[in-house]
């Protein structure tokens, strides 16, 4: 009697298990799930977690089931190792599914493939029991995928070196008439002398070259620090006026607008500056009293303490500083860059290395720009036309010769690391990229550090790191959309570029604004390679484009 019990108990439980063709019949009662119900693709890669849920009294304790997740999509088919799950009674080591009901839960990644984005995932099963093999229905279970990162801008930003060029070039030029002490009289042979000859050669000379031009003159006249200020003060006056009619004199016949006159009085300042460029053996010491006392009283009482210094100053400085000066402020209307790109042509000699700088910014032509960094490296070993011809090698895309080119830059600064950081990009070494962008930490870096933290699915800090760039708004819009701040990139996307109308249709789909996917993709076509992209974009499933 128990016996009979026994075989209808175990009879009973086989008839409660579903046999494998039971199994694949009861297929629509095992439920799957994915995340997220949309593929996305980031940094060119497909990760999801799929759940499979298996219903009471459908998996039997006999059978190992295989599951293989399977992206189809235009052009062909990827798929993984399959997950493989065995039965309450299978003596095996895979995964145990209880006849009671469960759920399993697996992560799934899929290299990306061009074409995946019109795409979907399912998965394909088979139950195994001893040596028959039954097929189950394949199940859908995500549609993708999503390439919207790849919008990004990933060129990289970076600052060329400027030139320091001057289209004005100011000078003075000036010539000066010295007195004997205690005396503003004007000697013949100071008139006659070589300082106010060179100065009035030099009138003529400007007046003579049409590039120069005189802006104003002036007349400084000065009395040495010694005896009373206020002596010092009434004989730097007479100075002034005595020097202002030697000017008139003097210019007759020249080029020279009527001179500001200023008396400074004692000429403290001229007085330090000659004696830091003196070979006083005392100077340190005079140098020190000028710094101790500001009252030129007390200067010059402690000078006069050191006897001998004061000899050697009364013979060496104070003459100089017995004087009027005679200024012409001059502006020099340097090559205009029409005439560089002249000079560049027939008389490249004449070119400096600020010169060439400036001519390589204004040609259009790369070979160009290329062989006017060269001439500036070759003529001046110039470091910045080094850099800036390793950075058109990078936005040209030759980043073997960019390389090389950085490697001779001497100067390793913040635009270097960042170039740097540019390479590291195009090759996709993104860790070494990052690095160097946030080590540099200019404008240019923070902006390439946006591109990075896009390509690698930071999307909050991108977002954070690119919400005030500069310039072209579309990396910091893309980088809201992926954010899920929609608000903020339809604030921010206010360039005009078709690939910013494709952006804000992106918006307009995700917040299911139907005219506005329209009308911003109608701009976004001005651009054709946007179109083909838009008919496979899943951001725009379900709308009439």
């Amino acid at each position: 009697m128990k016996k009979s019990l026994l075989v209808l108990a175990a009879a009973a439980m086989a008839f409660a298990c579903a046999s494998p063709e039971k199994m694949a019949k009861m297929a629509d009662n095992v439920k799957t799930d994915c995340v997220p119900p949309v593929l996305e693709v980031i940094n060119d890669a497909i990760d999801a977690t799929v759940s499979v849920t298996y219903p009471k009294d459908y998996f039997n304790p006999n059978v190992v089931v295989e599951v293989t997740p399977v992206i189809v999509y235009e052009g062909g088919e990827a798929s993984m190792k399959p997950f493989k799950y065995q039965g309450e009674k299978v003596k095996n080591n895979y995964k145990v599914v209880s006849s009671d009901g469960q759920t399993v839960r697996e992560k799934i990644h899929f290299d990306y493939v061009e074409g995946m984005e019109k795409s979907y995932l399912e998965l394909r099963a088979k139950v195994i029991a001893g040596n028959k093999t039954i097929s189950l229905p394949s199940k859908k279970v995500a549609d993708g995928a999503n390439t919207t990162y790849m919008l990004v801008k990933r060129a990289g930003n970076l600052a060329l070196k400027k030139d320091n060029y001057q289209d004005v070039i100011s000078s003075t030029t000036e010539g000066q008439i010295k007195y004997l002490v205690n005396s503003s009289d004007v000697r013949n042979s100071e008139l006659s002398g070589k300082s106010v000859k060179d100065f009035l050669a030099a009138l003529d000379a400007i007046s003579a070259d049409e590039r120069s031009s005189i802006t104003s003159t002036e007349i400084v006249a000065y009395a040495s620090p010694e005896g009373a200020v206020d002596k010092n003060e009434k004989l730097s006056d007479n100075r002034s006026a005595s020097a202002s009619k030697a000017w008139e004199k003097v210019t007759k016949g020249h080029e020279a607008a009527n001179p500001t006159v200023r008396s400074v009085g004692e000429d403290w300042e001229g007085f330090q500056q000659l004696v830091q460029q003196s070979s006083l053996e005392d100077k340190d010491l005079i140098l020190r009293v000028l710094s101790m006392y500001s009252d030129p009283a007390v200067r010059e009482n402690e000078i006069r303490n050191m006897s001998q210094v004061f000899t050697a100053l009364k013979g060496e400085v104070l003459p100089e500083l017995r004087r009027a000066r005679l200024i012409a402020n001059v502006e020099y209307k340097n090559y205009s860059n029409e005439e560089l790109l002249s000079l560049l042509e027939g008389n490249e000699s004449v070119l400096d290395e600020e010169a060439l700088l400036r001519v390589a910014s204004v040609v259009k032509d790369n070979a160009q720009k290329e062989s006017i960094y060269k001439k500036a490296i070759e003529r001046f070993g110039s470091d910045r036309a080094q850099y800036n011809l390793a950075c058109l090698y990078l936005m040209e895309g030759k980043d073997a010769k960019a390389e090389a080119g950085l490697a001779e830059v001497k100067g390793g600064d913040a635009d270097v690391v960042n170039a740097m950081g540019v390479l590291a990009l195009h090759k996709g070494d993104y860790a070494t990229a990052e690095n160097c962008f946030r080590k540099a930490g200019t404008q240019e870096a923070k902006n390439n550090l946006g591109i990075v933290l896009i390509l690698t699915g930071q999307y909050e800090e991108a977002a954070q790191v690119l919400k005030d760039a500069p310039g072209c708004c579309h990396n910091s819009v893309l980088a809201y959309i992926l954010n899920d701040q929609l608000d903020a990139a339809k604030e921010r996307a206010h360039c005009q570029d078709p690939k910013v109308w494709y952006l804000k249709a992106i918006i307009a789909a995700r917040q299911g604004r139907q005219e506005d996917v329209k009308t911003c993709l109608e701009n976004a076509y001005k651009n054709p390679a946007l179109k083909a992209r838009a008919a496979r974009d899943i951001e725009f499933a379900g709308y009439q484009l």
